[in-house]
This record gives C-alpha cells, sequence and structure tokens, in this order.
C-alpha cells in the first residue's frame, strides 16, 4: 500500500494495479482478458468500463468491488472511483466509434519543421470550400498549433450532453469543426506529457467529440512515429493518410519510414498521396517565378517511385506565413495563389479518398496483441 497519494493518475497507473484482480474462477487478471476499457482520468476522478461475457454474469458486482478496493489501496483513498465503474456486455462494446464520419484522414510527416498543421488546416478548410462537412482534431499534442492558425486561441470549446452522455463542442471557424488539447492548457504552459497520458487526450477528442455528421475528419499527427499514431489506428479505422514532405533528401528519408509505417501489415492504412510543401519560393510581387531554394521535385519523384499519388505542390509563400500567423488560413481566400494550391489538393485529396473507397476494403481498426 502507497503512503502517499500520486501527483497525477495516467491511465497505465490505473492497468497496473488492475492487474492485481484476477477474474473469478480464473487464473488470468482482468487486464490479461481485455475486460477494462475506456479508461477516462479527470482530476481526481477515474473511471472505465468493465466488459463482461454476459450481462448477468453473477461476478460482476465481486469484481467491480475488488477493483475499487485496489485502486483506492494502490493510488490513494482520495481518488474518486466508486460509481464510476460500469459494467458493459461485449455486444455493447461493439457500436462504432464516430458512425456518422465517414472518412477518417491522417495527415503526417516524416520530420518536424515540414509545415504539416499548415497542410492540415488549410486542406480542411479547402475541403470544406467544395460543400463537403469537415472536422479536424489536433492530435499533435506536444505543440498544438491549431487553434493559433485559426484564429481560436481564446475560445473555450463547450459540453454538451448528447444521448445522455457528456460530449466536447467543437470549436467552428472557417467552415470547419476544431478541436485541439490546445484549448484545454494555458498558452504558456510546456506541455511535458508522458505517453499514456497524450494517448488518452486523443482518445478523449475522438470519442467525446460531437462530431456528428461528418464527411471528412482530419488528424494532424504529430512528426514522425509514435503512440499517438498507434493510438490512432488502434481506436478508430482510418481511411486513409496524407503524407507532408519538403524537397530535400532529409526530409524525403524520413517519408519513406513514415510510409511503411501506414504499409505495414500490422497496421496496414492506405495512402492516399504525397504533399510536397515547400516546393519552390514564388515572391508575391512576381508570382511567375519559381525557385527551388529546397531542390526540385525531390517528394514529386519520390511519389513516382514508391507509387503514391502527388495530392499537391505547394509553394513557399510569404502569405501562407502570415495567415497561419494572423489566424485567417490563406485557403480561406480561394481566388489567391495560395487558396487555388490547396483547392487543387482538395480536389485531389477527395479522388484519392473515392478510388480508395471504391476499390479496398474498409480499414479495420489495429487490435492490440497480448501474449
Amino acid at each position: 500500500m502507497s503512503d502517499t497519494p500520486r501527483k497525477f493518475i495516467v491511465p497505465k497507473n490505473v492497468t497496473d494495479v488492475l492487474r492485481k484482480v484476477q477474474f473469478p474462477g480464473g487464473k488470468e487478471n482482468i487486464v490479461d482478458l481485455d475486460m477494462v476499457q475506456e479508461i477516462r482520468i479527470a482530476g481526481k476522478k477515474v473511471s472505465f468500463s468493465l466488459v463482461f461475457q454476459r450481462s448477468d454474469d453473477p461476478n460482476i458486482g465481486a469484481v467491480i468491488q475488488q477493483c475499487e478496493q485496489i485502486i483506492e489501496q494502490e493510488l490513494g483513498p482520495d481518488v474518486e472511483i466508486k460509481g464510476n465503474i460500469t459494467a458493459k456486455a461485449i455486444h455493447q462494446m461493439e457500436r462504432p466509434i464516430l458512425p456518422g464520419v465517414k472518412n477518417i484522414i491522417a495527415v503526417s510527416s516524416g520530420k518536424g519543421g515540414v509545415g504539416k498543421s499548415t497542410v492540415a488546416v488549410n486542406l480542411a478548410v479547402s475541403l470544406a470550400k467544395t460543400g463537403a462537412s469537415v472536422g479536424l482534431i489536433d492530435a499533435d499534442i506536444f505543440g498544438p498549433s491549431v487553434p493559433k492558425m485559426f484564429g481560436a486561441e481564446k475560445i473555450q470549446p463547450s459540453g454538451v450532453k448528447k444521448d445522455g452522455r457528456e460530449m466536447i463542442e467543437p470549436v467552428f471557424q472557417h467552415g470547419v469543426k476544431i478541436l485541439s488539447i490546445g484549448f484545454f492548457v494555458a498558452g504558456d504552459d510546456a506541455l511535458v506529457w508522458r505517453g499514456p497520458m497524450a494517448s488518452n487526450a486523443l482518445k478523449q477528442m475522438i470519442t467525446e467529440g460531437n462530431w456528428g455528421e461528418l464527411d471528412y475528419l482530419l488528424i494532424d499527427l504529430p512528426p514522425g512515429t509514435s503512440d499517438i499514431h498507434l493510438t490512432l489506428v488502434q481506436t478508430v479505422p482510418v481511411t486513409g493518410a496524407v503524407i507532408v514532405s519538403t524537397p530535400q533528401d532529409v526530409a524525403l528519408a524520413d517519408v519513406i519510414k513514415g510510409v511503411g509505417m501506414f504499409r505495414g501489415k500490422n497496421v496496414d492504412v492506405p495512402v492516399l498521396g504525397l504533399v510536397e510543401n515547400m516546393a519552390w519560393f514564388t515572391p508575391e510581387e512576381l508570382p511567375d517565378n519559381k525557385y527551388y531554394i529546397f531542390g526540385k521535385d525531390g517528394a514529386k519523384n519520390l511519389a513516382e517511385k514508391m507509387e503514391i499519388p502527388l495530392v499537391g505542390q505547394i509553394p513557399l509563400v510569404q502569405g501562407i506565413r502570415e495567415g497561419g500567423d494572423s489566424g485567417v488560413p490563406a485557403a480561406v481566400d480561394e481566388q489567391s495563389p495560395m487558396g487555388k494550391a490547396f483547392l487543387d489538393v482538395a480536389a485531389n485529396t477527395i479522388k484519392q479518398v473515392e478510388l480508395r473507397n471504391k476499390d479496398i476494403d474498409p480499414t479495420k481498426k489495429v487490435k492490440v496483441s497480448r501474449k
């Protein structure tokens, strides 16, 4: 028994403790039996679901009581657990997450600094310009920039009750529903989170956001490959991924790793296309001039080599940076050269989604293997 309560609790603390609870009459604990689901942490309040084979299982009361006792013993008596454990039968857990969302698109990059979030934001706005209903989750937990880029830094998402559940109402800006961890922390606070905390934040934005009916839900992922990527593909079936790169070799080397992750047999998410960002520099006063300061057609050539569609080339233009800083994305002005470039990316992305849905079976959530 711990003499002092923890300063904060993360889902891994809960699962570690619950491994001490054996299912009555068996030798395995409830975590290894995959009975513990939907762990949520809100301050001192801990809640989760226990999945039983039958809704009338005679062991339900005893298992819940054991869980309450062991959590209070190990995590401290001030933890709020009583009444927060829900028993469910297996068939109750099969309801789809985000049933109103037609397509979930991951926006990813092999490395940081290639303008992935800028592309995600402007792609979302451009998709909305086509008349589609669009949402965007800022899953770049350690550098949430979407609120600033949408001019929504001072907006707080509100709570709403939906079908008896407490949900988070996304912020609506420039035709896009958005949620970001940046809405829930002070702007100057550094986010020093362990993997399980970040993963749980992403799960909550996905499952507790009031997304409603959407044609596209974009997920702006952190650079590289991480627990966040695995959490996403384990939580929802991802329609496909759009990967952002710049033309130079150092960025392209990481693209290959990112493509390999999505195409791996354990993940198996189709890559919809590659966006070459900062493809060339164009001064706004000389729109016909192109200066290839990061190299020419690097991502385009890689896309051809890997047999991935190139869904767009975005120039390096001062207005794109200004739009991100001012909170009015460049794609808002669809008549500008930047707006037209992002509309082309949106049109090509829509085309690739349609082809993917026509030719390939729906993606399935990644199952966690347990040994």
